[in-house]
C-alpha cells in the first residue's frame, strides 16, 4: 500500500512551529543578553559618582560686615554666618536670602561686644567643638558658643542667632601671674577644660580646669593645675587635642609633644625637628578632623602629615604623606568638621582641596578667579564661604566622596593610628572621629578564599563520583543514586549555613584531631576495602553486586569514622598537650576561630558538589559508547580506556561542571554569612574566617545610607563580583570550547 503523503497544511503548520521555537529561544537567548548588560550598566550608574572630581560654584558676593576679622564660621543650614574680628566682636550676617524674611546677602543681622579689653589674642576649639576665646589683658580668657535656635513661622522653619555664654559669661584665669596671653590654645570635654598658652613674658604654660564633684553636697568643683613648659625663646603656635590629653607646641621647624595625664601633670614626649632642606620652613600647623593627624604648611607649597605610630619606644609621632599643594609657601590651612578633607591657601590666593587617606588632590586652582585670603567650611561640606579683601564670596562645594580613589580601594593605605600600610575594610564605627576604611582587597581575597577551600573539598568528591556513578555503577543503582544526589542541590543554603554555624562548627573545635582522621583514614578505609575485594575469590566477587558492596561499604565508612572521632581525645592529649585549640595558638602560632575556612569548605562543599556532580556525569555518561567498546576491543583495560578515552573525551563537560561550580562558590552568600566570623582579613590559615563580596553586601547594605561612600562602594563590590564570575565564565568557555575542538574528532 503506497504510504500517505502529508499534506501542504500539516507541512506548513510543521515548518510555522520550527520557526516560532527557532525565533522563542533567539528571543530568550537576546533578553538574557539584555538584562545582563541592564545589570552591568545600572552597577557603572551607582557607582559612577564615587570617582567624580570636586566643583566649586560660585553663588553670590557681598562686602564683609566686619573688619579686622580673625575667624569666620557657618551655621549647619549655610543660611547664616558669622565672624569675629580683633576688637573683639561677634557679627551674624545673612549668606542667603530666604523666604518669610527680608534678608539679603551680607545684610547684619546681630552683633555683639563680648570683651570690654582689646582682647591680646584669639583662638578657637576643633571646628566640631565650635568655641572661641578671646584672651584679655591679665592672662584671662572670655569663652563664647555662637548658638542658632530654629523655629517654625508661617510654617516655615527659621533660623535666628544668639550669643551663647561660656561659663555663665565670666572670665578665666588662665595665667595666675596675670601676665597677658600672646598665644592660645583651648578644647574642652564637658565641664573640663585645658589651656595653653604663651604669655608676653614668652613663658609657654597649659592649664588644666579639671571638673569634679563634691562627694558631699554633690556641687561640681573646678580644680585648676598650672604647669610651665620647658620651652624658651619663643613660640610661633601651640594647639591642644580635645581629648584633652595631648599639648603640640611649634617653634620654627621645632615641634613638641607633651602628654597630659587626668591629674593635669604634663610632660615631655618627643620633640622633632622637621629637615628644613627636605620639607622646607613650616609656616603653620593644623589638626586634621579627629585629631589624630597633623598637617604642617610650609614655604615650598608642600604639606605633610604626621601621626603616632606604635614603636619599641611607644607611641610617636612620624611623617606618612606630603603633598605638593601650591607652587608658593602655604598661608593657612582649613579642616572638615568629620572628614580627613583639608583646604589649603596659597601666597597667591590659590585654594587646594586634597583629602589624607586617599592622597587625593580633588581641586588646585582660584575659585571664579577670587584670590582667598581666607575660607570656611560649613558642618555639612556643602558651602564654602571665602573672604577676598573686604569681599565676601559663596560657593556652593560639590565633593561627595573624596575618600574614594582607585588606589585607595586596590592598594595598601596607611590609615591613622596603624603600624603600617595595610588592607582594610571596617566601614563603621561608634565614634564620630573614625574614618571608614574602604579597601576591597579583603573581601576580594575572602571571595577566593572561601572558593578555593569549598573547591578543595567538593572537587574531588564530586567528580570521582560522578566518574563512578557514569562508568562504573549498574543502571540499576544510577537509577536511584544520581536523582538522590541532584536532590541535594535542592537543599536551601540557609539551612546549610544554620547547620554550619550552630552544629558543625562546635563539632570540628571540639573533635579538630578526630575531623582530621576522618579525612585519613576513610579514604584509606575504602582503598584497603577495595582492594581486599580483589583478592577475593571470583565467585564471591561475582556476588559483589554495586548495590551489595555499598551495603558493605558504608557501615565500614561509618565504623571507621566513629572510631576516628573516640581516637580524637587521645590524639589530641598525646600530640597537643590536652587541648589542640591552645596548642596551635600558643606553640605553632596559628590563630584558631571556631567559624572557620574549614566550617566554610565542608558546607559550601556539600552544596557545590551536586552541580558539578550532575554536569560531570552527564558527560561522562554521554561519551559514546563505540568508542569505550572499541577500546576494550582493542584489548586496553576498564581503566586504561576510562583514562585514556573516557576522560579526554568528556573532558569539556567535566571542565564545565568544575567552572560550574566555582561560579556557585563565588557567589554564595548565606552559608559563607552564618558559618564563618565575616571578619574582613588576609590569611590563607585553614582555621580562620574571612568576609566575602556577597556577604559583605548582605550584611551592610541594609545599614548603608542611600547614595553615601559606603552605599556605592558596596555596588562596586557588586560589579567586582559581577566580572569576576564573567571572567571566570568566559575563560571557561574558552577553554571547554579549545577541549571540545580537541577531542571531538575521537
Amino acid at each position: 500500500m503506497a504510504a500517505a503523503k502529508p499534506s501542504m497544511g500539516a507541512s506548513n503548520y510543521r515548518l510555522f512551529k520550527d520557526r516560532a521555537a527557532r525565533w522563542s529561544v533567539s528571543f530568550g537567548g537576546v533578553m538574557v543578553l539584555v538584562a545582563l548588560l541592564l545589570i552591568f550598566f545600572y552597577l557603572l550608574y551607582v557607582i559612577e559618582p564615587i570617582f567624580r572630581g570636586v566643583e566649586i560654584n560660585h553663588q553670590r558676593s557681598f562686602e564683609s560686615p566686619g573688619d579686622n576679622v580673625v575667624a569666620m564660621g557657618m551655621e549647619e543650614q549655610s543660611e547664616i554666618g558669622y565672624q569675629f574680628t580683633a576688637d573683639g566682636e561677634i557679627i551674624y550676617f545673612a549668606l542667603q536670602s530666604k523666604r518669610g524674611t527680608d534678608w539679603q546677602p551680607g545684610q547684619e543681622l546681630l552683633r555683639g561686644q563680648l570683651t570690654e579689653q582689646q582682647p591680646t589674642t584669639f583662638t578657637q576649639t576643633q571646628p566640631q567643638n565650635n568655641r572661641y576665646a578671646y584672651a584679655v589683658p591679665g592672662g584671662a580668657v572670655r569663652l563664647v558658643e555662637p548658638k542658632f535656635i530654629n523655629r517654625f513661622v508661617d510654617g516655615e522653619m527659621q533660623v535666628e542667632p544668639r550669643i551663647g555664654e561660656v561659663n555663665e559669661g565670666k572670665l578665666i584665669q588662665v595665667d595666675p601671674q596675670q601676665q597677658d596671653l600672646t598665644k592660645l590654645a583651648y578644647e574642652y570635654d564637658g565641664e573640663s577644660k585645658l589651656f595653653a598658652a604663651e604669655t608676653v613674658d614668652q613663658r609657654v604654660i597649659v592649664n588644666f580646669i579639671q571638673a569634679k564633684r563634691n562627694f558631699l553636697s554633690g556641687e561640681v568643683e573646678l580644680d585648676s593645675k598650672v604647669s610651665e613648659l620647658p620651652i624658651t625663646g619663643g613660640i610661633d603656635q601651640i594647639r591642644v587635642t580635645p581629648d584633652l590629653r595631648q599639648v603640640l607646641v611649634r617653634q620654627k621647624n621645632r615641634f613638641w609633644v607633651f602628654d597630659v595625664t587626668r591629674a593635669g601633670t604634663v610632660r615631655e614626649r618627643q620633640l622633632i625637628t622637621l629637615d628644613s632642606r627636605r620639607f622646607g620652613q613650616v609656616n603653620t600647623m593644623v589638626l586634621l578632623a579627629g585629631a589624630s593627624s597633623v598637617l604642617f604648611g610650609h614655604d615650598n607649597g608642600k604639606i605633610t602629615q604626621w601621626f603616632e605610630v606604635a614603636g619599641d619606644d611607644g607611641r610617636r609621632y612620624q611623617f606618612i604623606r606630603d603633598f605638593q599643594a601650591a607652587d608658593n609657601a602655604i598661608t593657612d590651612i582649613v579642616v572638615e568638621y568629620y572628614r580627613r578633607t583639608f583646604y589649603t591657601i596659597a601666597e597667591n590666593g590659590d585654594v587646594g582641596v586634597f583629602h589624607t587617606t586617599s592622597e587625593a588632590e580633588l581641586y588646585r586652582g582660584q575659585p571664579d578667579g577670587y584670590q582667598a585670603d581666607n575660607l570656611v567650611i560649613d558642618p555639612r561640606a556643602n558651602t564654602l564661604l571665602m573672604r577676598e579683601g573686604n569681599q565676601l564670596h559663596v560657593f556652593d562645594l560639590i565633593n561627595e566622596h573624596p575618600e574614594v580613589t582607585w588606589s585607595g580601594l586596590w592598594q595598601e593605605v596607611w590609615y591613622e593610628g596603624y603600624p603600617e600600610p595595610d588592607y582594610v575594610w571596617q566601614s563603621t564605627s561608634g565614634s564620630d572621629d573614625f574614618e571608614p576604611k574602604f579597601s576591597l582587597v579583603p573581601i576580594s581575597f575572602g571571595t577566593i578564599k572561601a572558593a578555593a577551600y569549598a573547591m578543595l573539598f567538593a572537587v574531588p568528591i564530586g567528580l570521582a563520583a560522578a566518574i563512578y556513578t557514569a562508568y562504573f555503577m549498574s543502571p540499576g543503582v544510577r537509577k536511584v543514586v544520581k536523582p538522590t544526589v541532584e536532590i541535594m542541590e535542592a537543599l536551601p543554603t540557609v539551612i546549610l549555613g544554620f547547620l554550619a554555624g550552630l552544629w558543625l562548627a562546635p563539632v570540628i573545635e571540639d573533635y579538630l584531631p578526630g575531623i582530621i582522621a576522618v579525612i585519613i583514614l576513610v579514604p584509606l578505609a575504602i582503598v584497603l576495602f577495595a582492594l581486599l575485594t580483589s583478592k577475593m575469590p571470583q565467585a564471591i566477587r561475582s556476588r559483589l553486586t554495586d548495590g551489595r558492596a555499598s551495603l558493605i561499604l558504608l557501615p565500614l565508612v561509618a565504623l571507621v569514622g566513629w572510631f576516628s572521632f573516640q581516637l580524637s581525645p587521645v590524639i589530641e592529649n598525646l600530640m597537643f598537650d590536652g587541648n589542640v585549640r591552645e596548642y596551635l595558638t600558643n606553640e605553632l602560632g596559628i590563630t584558631f576561630d571556631q567559624r572557620n575556612s574549614l566550617v566554610v569548605g565542608i558546607a559550601m562543599g556539600f552544596a557545590v558538589i551536586p552541580t558539578i556532580f550532575s554536569i560531570a556525569e552527564d558527560a561522562v555518561f554521554s561519551v559514546p559508547k563505540h568508542l569505550s567498546n572499541g577500546s576494550l576491543a582493542l584489548g586496553a583495560t576498564t581503566w586504561q580506556t576510562l583514562t585514556k578515552v573516557v576522560l579526554l573525551t568528556a573532558s569539556p563537560g567535566i571542565f564545565s561542571a568544575v567552572m560550574m561550580g566555582l561560579g556557585r562558590a563565588v557567589g554564595e552568600t548565606m552559608i559563607v554569612l552564618m558559618a564563618t566570623g565575616n571578619t574582613p582579613i588576609m590569611d590563607w590559615n585553614i582555621f580562620e574566617g574571612m568576609r566575602t563580596l556577597s556577604a559583605n553586601i548582605a550584611v551592610e547594605m541594609p545599614e548603608s545610607e542611600v547614595g553615601s561612600s559606603h552605599y556605592r562602594i558596596l555596588f562596586l563590590a557588586a560589579f567586582v563580583l559581577f566580572v569576576f564570575t564573567f571572567a571566570f565564565n568566559t575563560v571557561a568557555e574558552l577553554v571547554r570550547q579549545r577541549l571540545r575542538e580537541k577531542y571531538s574528532s575521537m
